[in-house]
């Protein structure tokens, strides 16, 4: 069974008397014949291999293949230690670390799971991990928070994309970012109407975002969208569950959302020949590295 809006998923959640986490877990259990149990086992296997992602770019820090990014998320964290005050606040600054963590390991063909794609793979374990540390949760719990991304992210995928060769990087970091503030929502004991409007708020912030690596590689600016995406991710969620909420309905912000990254030109759909990727440092940069 395909989702094809939020709308459904929140009317999903209603009707089992649950969080939309809990509603894709009945969902994917009957679509798969296998037991809710086992729908939870393997994505808290998922989880699994996303901690250890964020350990290995946070203790083992490695440059990138194509040697543009590699240890910034530990230098970010090294940093959040410091005596002095951070100015985004010090729950935030760690998630964005442990995301550009995670996109680095991407970056040095390490394990990682593409959540929804493996460039935008930090936002999601980011978010979910910081707020894992600041409210003690249990593994149970985050599996079932991922559940809330898989089910925002169905319905992205069915109504615009969450491809950058489709839609930009609106449609992977983006994406990744929405995910990540509705499952935060729910985390945080919001309603899953709140877990919708996080995500409206956070899509309507990235229209148009577009996807230009440098070289062609997942590094340059990717790594540092990751990071965007988990500092935006948070402070849509906060906004949500304050009751703020998003003028535009979210299953009409991602059709159109949808719309814009069908207009987008090639250039800023992936193919490193537009944005970023001509300016003369990153022409530069792709010589280097290719010849």
């Amino acid at each position: 069974m395909v989702i094809g809006s939020v709308e459904t998923l929140i009317q999903l959640a209603h009707d089992n008397n649950s969080s939309i986490g809990q509603a894709m877990v009945k969902q994917e259990a009957a679509l798969r014949q296998i037991s809710e149990e086992d729908v939870l086992a393997q994505m808290k296997h998922n989880w699994q291999v996303m901690k250890e992602s964020i350990a290995t770019g946070i203790k083992n820090p490695q440059k990138s293949k194509g040697g543009l990014i590699g240890g910034e998320g530990r230098r970010l964290y090294d940093y959040c230690q410091g005596e002095k005050g951070l100015l985004s606040g010090l729950n935030v600054m760690e998630a964005v670390s442990y995301a550009l963590a995670v996109a680095e390991v991407n970056a040095t063909m390490g394990r990682i799971v593409a959540c929804p794609t493996a460039g935008s793979c930090g936002i999601v374990p980011g978010v979910l991990k910081k707020i894992q540390e600041m409210d003690d949760l249990s593994d149970d719990q985050i599996a079932l928070a991922l559940m809330t991304c898989a089910g925002i992210g169905m319905v992205i995928a069915h109504r615009a994309s969450v491809s950058g060769a489709v839609g930009g990087c609106q449609a992977e970091c983006g994406a990744a970012s929405a995910m990540a503030a509705a499952a935060a929502v729910e985390l945080r004991g919001g309603t899953p109407e709140q877990a919708g409007e996080a995500c409206a708020m956070v899509i309507k912030n990235v229209m148009g975002l577009v996807c230009d690596p440098v070289a062609g590689l997942v590094e340059v600016p990717c790594a540092k969208r990751n990071a965007l995406g988990a500092s935006l991710a948070m402070v849509m969620a906060d906004m949500a569950l304050a009751g703020i909420t998003s003028v535009i309905p979210v299953d009409e912000v991602i059709t159109a959302m949808g719309s814009v990254g069908r207009s987008l030109p090639e250039t800023l759909r992936e193919t490193a020949r537009g944005g970023l990727a001509v300016t003369p440092t990153g022409l530069e940069l792709n010589r280097k590295i290719f010849g």
